[in-house]
């Protein structure tokens, strides 16, 4: 990764600054385009994409507490064929040089890589990003990083299946981070992104029930930065890959926390949900400080 005249050259193409927007929390770009520039950032990481449109879990969906926010969403999304025929157009005409990574998700290996030779040809497309942690479905197959072989299988359809980059998503919430890593890496991935969220679960104490419809939930948030700096840190020593930092980032001081743990980028999810010039704000930041 190397830096000239302020802009980042990772994945084999360059970014105008580190900050993207993570995935799942600004749809495909167009659902926060009246309050953010998104020509202004670095990049975009769209909600997830299936070969299949999803309905997600039932409702409620989101829960704050005091150091963030647990969700149980369920990869919604409107299906493959509907994001390349609206969604990657739309992103094409709208972006400007912020680069778009299409985050990927399925219930087999094989529905990762089936998304990725549809949506490769697109010119808009820097880079995919597997989504192989979720922790807030009962789909099946999105926590495919907690089986060394079958993140090895993953990977390696989805890398034959595109010339792009393909970047693995990891949980810190793994026996050995640094070992799940370099089997990603060795089967092909140009990249590591964490962390994705961690498991958790909130009770209504009202009703003793859930807060959340699916009852589990992904936690983000400011509570997730030392994990995901930490995370940061493993990777980059175990694979030297280039890594995307996520977790816990609102402002200055914590994007630099994971660029100083060797971090190429950051993606900014919570905090943009709350404030959505949040992102804006870290890239008008680094321009001035890089």
């Amino acid at each position: 990764m190397t830096s000239t005249a302020q802009r980042i050259e990772v994945f084999g193409t360059d970014f105008q600054n580190p900050v993207l927007l993570a995935a799942g929390t600004a749809g495909f770009g167009r659902e926060v385009a009246e309050v953010i520039d998104l020509t202004g950032l670095g990049g975009i990481v769209t909600k997830a994409v299936s070969p299949e449109p999803r309905e997600g879990n039932r409702p409620p969906r989101v829960a704050e507490f005091s150091g963030g926010m647990i969700n149980s969403v369920g990869l919604a999304n409107p299906g493959l064929d509907h994001v390349a025929s609206v969604d990657i157009p739309w992103l094409e005409a709208n972006v400007g040089v912020a680069r778009v990574i299409v985050n990927v998700v399925g219930s087999v290996p094989d529905h990762y890589a089936a998304v990725i030779r549809r949506l490769t040809a697109a010119t808009v497309v820097a880079a995919f990003e597997l989504n192989v942690s979720c922790p807030n479905t009962e789909r099946g197959g999105e926590e495919f990083n907690n089986d060394p072989e079958v993140l090895r299988d993953v990977t390696i359809r989805c890398c034959d299946a595109t010339s792009k980059p393909v970047i693995v998503k990891l949980t810190p919430n793994l026996e050995d981070l640094g070992r799940k890593a370099a089997v990603a890496a060795a089967a092909g991935a140009s990249g590591i992104t964490v962390i994705n969220t961690l498991p958790g679960y909130l009770f209504d104490g009202a009703h003793k029930t859930a807060r959340l419809g699916g009852g589990r939930g992904g936690v983000s948030g400011p509570a997730l930065l030392p994990a995901g700096v930490l995370a940061t840190t493993v990777v980059v020593a175990e694979t030297g890959l280039p890594v995307i930092g996520v977790g816990g980032i609102r402002k200055p001081e914590d994007m630099m926390q994971y660029l100083e743990a060797g971090a190429s980028l950051v993606a900014v999810g919570t905090a943009a949900l709350a404030h959505p010039r949040v992102p804006l704000e870290l890239a008008k930041w680094w321009a001035r400080h890089a």
